[in-house]
């Protein structure tokens, strides 16, 4: 694969954000003519400003730039102090221990912690399943180092309630095709399922038979937005030592703009991780180190609150798509993100995508980013402010109704 191509497959068009680098951000301006009139709404990624970071958050930072050079300059993995405060309360959290000193890195952002884990683990030429559809950087992170990839389906839309509906035979059959690697999240970013208890300990049996390292990307495991089960993979009968899981407090706790996220669990794995840290990014932001101090020690009641507050809003929108006709959406069960399956339009997905922009003032992420099989879905964070988002969910049906085939 030559450089060019490479980088082609790393597009950042429909990252987080970047749509007001395309001229997104003066969306504001075209809601006129035959346009729909409302306040612009950015579904690509959570609204900050309408969830405010978890209380003490700036005073911990404030403290990390007291402490001068000693902060800021830590270790390449990250202040031990802090992972030897943060490790135990992750090891309440999950299940199982956390080896603070040798099995914790700090990151810059989880999505520093999928780039490192992915990096120690896939070269040129593995092979490594990928469940479709899942995080998008997933495959690009993949693709990026030359792996292969083996496709595994989730078949989401299924009406079980309590199953993520992961292809296990698929999965099965990507480690006997010689899959080394498994990536996946949980719950499931876009679709906001969780696997069911059965599914995490099938995938624990699986990658112990066929020897294989599991990636687990479990960011919003803590937003439940459900009575059931959250089953940690790194709890279950599995080699720890082949097990790398992905966290931190950017989302459900409306940190991320502190850029802060870990991985845990084997020490051979994590020390790769810092390795390659050490020369991409030295470590993560010292003086934000501070703020994982808030982390799992929130204020009493504070978490509770915070998931009432995104249970309404996912209901709100949940009402809003479900009045229009051919519209199909799963009850997300976890996290921020809804990922309703369009009606047929008059113009292609892609487009419309672009219509809603331009005429609704709506951002959303097209489903393609996380599934060749997606095309049809689009997926939208929902951790916005309420009145703002129902609005804009408003005037997605519209326009839906507009260009309806």
């Amino acid at each position: 694969m030559s450089i060019q191509d490479k980088f082609s497959r790393l597009s950042t068009d429909n990252a987080p954000g970047q749509q007001v680098r395309q001229g997104a951000g003066n969306v504001a301006t075209l809601l006129r003519g035959d346009s729909l009139p409302g306040t612009p709404v950015d579904f690509s990624h959570g609204d900050v400003d309408a969830h405010t970071p978890t209380p003490g958050a700036f005073e911990f930072f404030a403290a990390g730039v007291q402490d001068g050079g000693k902060q800021a300059y830590t270790e390449y993995r990250g202040d031990l102090g802090i992972r030897e405060l943060i490790g135990p309360r992750l090891a309440a959290f999950t299940g199982t221990p956390v080896n603070a000193r040798d099995g914790l890195i700090v990151t810059p952002g989880s999505q520093g912690a999928l780039f490192l884990a992915v990096a120690a683990c896939v070269t040129r030429g593995d092979k490594v399943a990928i469940v479709q559809p899942d995080y998008f950087a997933n495959r690009k992170l993949v693709e990026f180092f030359e792996g292969q990839i083996l496709p595994v389906q989730l078949e989401y839309a299924q009406p079980s309630a309590g199953v993520a509906g992961l292809n296990l035979d698929q999965l099965e059959a990507a480690f006997r095709a010689g899959a080394r690697v498994f990536v996946f999240s949980n719950p499931n970013n876009p679709t906001g399922v969780v696997y069911s208890p059965d599914e995490i300990r099938q995938i624990a049996t699986l990658a112990v038979r066929y020897g294989a390292t599991v990636i687990v990307d479990q960011l919003y495991s803590r937003l439940q937005l459900s009575d059931l089960p959250y089953t940690h993979l790194r709890a279950q009968d599995i080699d720890p030592e082949a097990v790398v899981t992905i966290m931190g407090p950017s989302k459900t706790e409306s940190l991320s703009g502190y850029r802060l996220g870990v991985g845990f669990g084997s020490k051979a794995l994590v020390g790769r991780m810092e390795k390659l840290q050490a020369i991409v990014s030295l470590r993560a932001a010292g003086y934000s180190q501070a703020v994982l101090r808030t982390w799992f020690n929130e204020p009493a009641g504070w978490m509770e609150e915070r998931i009432r507050q995104h249970r309404l809003i996912r209901d709100d929108l949940l009402n809003g798509l479900r009045s229009v006709r051919d519209i199909a959406v799963r009850t997300p069960e976890a996290g921020s993100y809804l990922f309703p399956r369009l009606p047929k339009l008059a113009v292609p997905p892609a487009a419309f995508v672009t219509l809603l922009r331009m005429q609704a003032g709506v951002i959303v992420t097209p489903g393609t980013e996380f599934s060749p099989h997606t095309a049809d879905s689009i997926r939208l964070n929902f951790s916005q402010d309420r009145t703002a988002a129902t609005a804009a969910v408003g005037r997605l049906c519209s326009l839906i109704e507009r260009y309806r085939a």
